[in-house]
């Protein structure tokens, strides 16, 4: 399945609460981890799902003179860190 042009896909099921399964292959090429938010939208040919991101609101907080690179090195280390807290803080 991790060949770019593949049509065919992997399938999962619908639970009765409407949750699926996203393969790992798939999780792990995307980088996503538990707590991360999927944005759902419609398309013409179905549904397409994509990682939320939070990069509208980046950069709002730093120096206009701070480079991008480090922006986003900055950025990076806030998603980090949020994940770690999901991990060990917000578990039940």
């Amino acid at each position: 399945m991790s060949t770019e042009n593949d049509t065919e896909g992997e399938t999962t099921r619908i639970t009765r609460k409407g949750q699926v399964t996203i393969p790992k292959e798939l999780r792990e090429e995307f980088g996503l981890e538990e707590g991360d938010e999927l944005l759902w939208q419609k398309a013409e040919d179905g549904i397409r799902v994509r990682k939320a991101t939070q990069s509208a609101g980046r950069g709002m907080l730093v120096d206009d003179d701070v480079p991008d690179e480090k922006r986003e090195e900055m950025a990076e280390e806030m998603e980090a860190e949020i994940r770690e807290r999901r991990r060990t803080e917000w578990q039940p």
